[in-house]
């Protein structure tokens, strides 16, 4: 279940080599976009398994002497709460966790660009509360014409317009906390203010999805496809690329529709354009990382089906448009899987059925699928992982790890005193429980030592669970996916 299909290590290797021969390519400064997550990418450890999701981090410590940070947040996004899903926190506090984390391990923050910048009152708001933490921010200013107009975006009126980012290294890595944020029209704005400076700079793209050098209908692109399902991104076969090498590479529709326009601003600024195609400007190795290619297609193909899951989860909840599931079941049927080849679905609904209530299923390493069932203790989560637990530590069913006599009392406490309605305990609260448990009991401190072997099992619920227990799957490594329907008919589920 858990087969390495990827090496890491030769990928970080390759891939700072890489970034080293671009910044000689340029003769000094290098704007590196980043797509996709720089800190956390937990897409791609699912999808490439031996991926670590902090690979790019890990990466660019390598060149930590050379390299600082520059975050974009687009001022919209602040104005209007926009929120990053797999955290659950609004890009302006996502965009301080970022900077904590990179100045944690001694990567330099040098500022931040609010783009788009148009003096929203919570935007302003948030420069003003950067500043007080002692982090320059720079404005950049919408242009109208973006990105067509090519003569007047480069000019004194367009990305002249723009305030200076001040930068120190010859290495700075343009990041976001999430897609649309200004990572590619912030490069562009230092180029021009660079080039008006004398200063000679380039321009690449650190991306990891879609692979250029995998196959277009590939598993690994089509999950990069599913990822980006509610963003409209297609795969692609690069044109400009095939027309220049004779070469047939992958990347996607909006860097391959925006490459003339692109192409010609370089023109402008530079007085020729250093690339011949979108996948030019990349500096992707992971394809060459790839060590078993049938572990990572099948990665690639449960994280397709776990995109499927949460798209009707998110309909459901009215967050999200139908026509995303739409283009996840077309994605399916072009892969050639369902949800038959994600076994804990028909385990929980099975077991679902069975009892009346809601269950959740757990697939261990070995292939074994774990159910739990709701009952007046348990919530079937919290059932599911005290199983999964037994059965990884070889102890008996029957054996009780935590007494009742110690979830009535804290079932009170929720009710009684912290206003909860449902006395059922939670996956943290369980855990919890059976910590202290564990100080005098050998058999519950012999469940907790196996906490670390769920992480990368697969775990499916009859119902979309609370918020709550999804967060704790997900700080397990477990990755979970629901039935699109609640226990209730409650419009509100905290």
């Amino acid at each position: 279940m858990f087969t390495k299909g990827f090496d890491n290590d030769k990928y970080l290797a390759m891939q700072s080599e890489k970034i080293k021969e671009r910044i000689d390519l340029f003769g000094g400064k290098l704007y590196l976009e980043f797509g996709g997550k720089l800190y956390d990418d937990f897409h791609a450890s699912r999808v490439l398994p031996g991926f670590a999701p902090d690979s790019k981090l890990q990466m660019l410590l390598k060149l930590r002497d050379k390299a600082e940070i520059l975050i974009v947040i687009n001022a919209s996004d602040i104005e209007k709460n926009k929120i990053r899903g797999d955290l659950g926190i609004t890009y302006d506090l996502d965009t301080l966790r970022l900077i904590d984390v990179f100045r944690s391990v001694g990567l330099y923050v040098g500022s931040v660009v609010l783009t788009c910048y148009a003096n929203q009152p919570a935007a302003k708001k948030f420069q003003k509360r950067l500043e007080n933490l002692g982090v320059k921010v720079y404005r950049h200013y919408p242009i109208p014409g973006y990105p067509a107009d090519v003569e007047f975006i480069v000019s004194d009126e367009g990305l002249g317009k723009n305030e200076y980012v001040e930068t120190e290294k010859e290495l700075v890595i343009v990041t976001a906390p999430g897609p649309g944020s200004g990572k590619m029209a912030t490069c562009l704005s230092q180029l021009y203010h660079e080039h008006k400076r004398g200063i000679k700079a380039g321009y690449a793209k650190f991306e990891t999805f879609p692979i250029w050098n995998l196959p277009l209908k590939h598993p690994v692109n089509m999950a990069y496809e599913a990822a980006t399902a509610d963003l409209n991104d297609v795969n692609m076969l690069d044109p400009y690329h095939f027309e220049a090498y004779g070469e047939t590479t992958v990347n996607y529709n909006r860097d391959v529709e925006i490459f003339p326009v692109l192409s010609a601003t370089f023109e402008q600024i530079l007085g020729e354009c250093p690339y011949k195609s979108p996948t030019d400007m990349g500096v992707n190795m992971a394809g060459n990382c790839i060590i078993d290619d049938e572990a990572v297609c099948k990665a690639a193909q449960q994280e397709i089906i776990r995109r499927y899951y949460s798209a009707m989860c998110s309909v459901r909840q009215g967050i999200t448009e139908k026509d995303v599931v739409y283009k996840l079941e077309l994605l399916m049927k072009q892969a050639g899987i369902s949800s038959e080849d994600r076994p804990v679905i028909a385990a929980a609904n099975k077991k679902a059925e069975l009892t009346g209530e809601p269950a959740t299923a757990i697939e261990m390493p070995d292939g074994t699928v774990i159910t739990g069932k709701t009952s007046s203790l348990l919530g079937a989560s919290s059932a599911a992982i005290l199983n999964a637990l037994k059965y990884l530590g070889g102890i008996d069913d029957d054996i009780h790890l935590i007494s009742p006599t110690i979830i009535e009392p804290i079932q009170k406490l929720k009710v009684g005193h912290l206003g909860n309605r449902n006395p059922r305990l939670h996956i943290d609260e369980v855990l919890l429980a059976l910590s202290i448990c564990a100080a005098t009991d050998p058999q519950a401190q012999k469940a907790l030592q196996q906490l670390h072997l769920l992480s990368g099992c697969e775990a499916h619920a009859s119902v979309i669970l609370a918020a709550i227990d999804e967060k704790t799957f997900k700080k397990l490594g477990v990755n979970l996916t629901c039935e699109p329907t609640y226990q209730t008919k409650k419009l509100y589920h905290l």
